[in-house]
């Protein structure tokens, strides 16, 4: 297996690497520092099905299951991301990702990987639509001024569930349906570091994004609004960023604790994309004793 890095800001290709057949211990160890160091991975020219994906995927952590998505007949962990209509009725999800966020912020225990797999991807003119553009979080918190540190080295943020979902139906128009009372209900709001520490490579990355977090702890309201704005616009410097462009075979690995990320709807209805995806918790990746073990590897 070969890892090697685009030369960006993010991203790296692996290759000689068939993932139909479980990952070696010392190659696991391997795309884990891979994912530290270069935030996302593409293992491009794969042949997996869904039931492939979920196995590829649980070895990084615990899947999330989100049975209210479209998702693989059987298994509520593979969710369907596709504007593609079958009698009258869409697929998968059309609009997922489409603005910046990282997944899974709203978990007590929150998100370490996204997991996605390419088996259909819109072209125009002989170019692929639909990229997935990237931030880098740990280079942003590096560049920021020291007495930002300073002010919110202790700092909190609460994420909400819902918000991603409520901002996509109001500001842009979705058709997904709302989220049931039932279900916010049982998502109360977490509270996270403004700055995490990255359980594999020990340094800080900044840990608020637009996506689902809803105010700094602490600071009135518009304070805590100004200080986010400042964050989000630092972030998302041209020089933090990288765009993936897919291909048919991709399969993309992602860090959610160093990244943002946001799917380009550059395509129309009749460009179709057809993505599977697991979303995988950092209850592993949050145990010391996983981490030393798969890094002795």
């Amino acid at each position: 297996m070969k890892i090697e890095p685009t030369g960006a800001i993010l991203g790296a290709r692996v290759t000689d690497v068939d993932l139909r057949e479980p990952l070696s211990r010392h190659d696991f160890g391997r795309v884990l520092l891979g994912l530290a160091d270069h935030g996302v991975l593409c293992f491009s020219g794969q042949q997996i099905d869904a039931a492939q994906l979920k196995a590829f995927s649980g070895r990084f952590g615990t899947l999330q299951s989100l049975s209210v998505l479209p998702h693989e007949q059987g298994m509520p962990e593979v969710s369907i991301l596709s504007n593609i209509v079958e009698n009258g009725k869409l697929i998968g999800i059309p609009d997922a990702g489409q603005d910046w966020h990282t997944d899974m912020t709203y978990n007590e225990i929150p998100g370490f990987v996204n997991v996605l797999m390419a088996y259909a991807v819109p072209m125009r003119d002989g170019k692929p639509l639909g990229g997935t553009e990237f931030t880098n979080t740990r280079a942003a918190y590096d560049g920021l001024p020291a007495d930002i540190k300073a002010r919110l080295a202790d700092a909190t943020a609460q994420h909400e569930f819902a918000k991603f979902s409520d901002m996509m139906r109001i500001k842009k128009g979705s058709t997904r349906p709302p989220i049931p009372e039932s279900v916010r209900r049982a998502r109360p709001p977490v509270h996270h570091p403004v700055f995490l520490t990255h359980p594999i490579s020990g340094k800080k990355v900044l840990y608020v994004n637009p996506g689902f977090v809803e105010s700094i702890d602490g600071l009135p309201a518009a304070e805590s609004a100004e200080t986010l704005e400042y964050l989000y616009q630092h972030a998302l410097q041209d020089k933090y960023r990288y765009v993936h462009r897919w291909s048919v075979g991709d399969l993309l690995l992602w860090d959610h604790i160093g990244t943002w990320h946001n799917a380009h709807a550059d395509y129309g209805p009749t460009e179709h994309r057809l993505i599977k995806r697991c979303q995988v918790t950092a209850d592993f990746i949050m145990n010391p004793a996983f981490v030393r073990e798969a890094l002795a590897a």
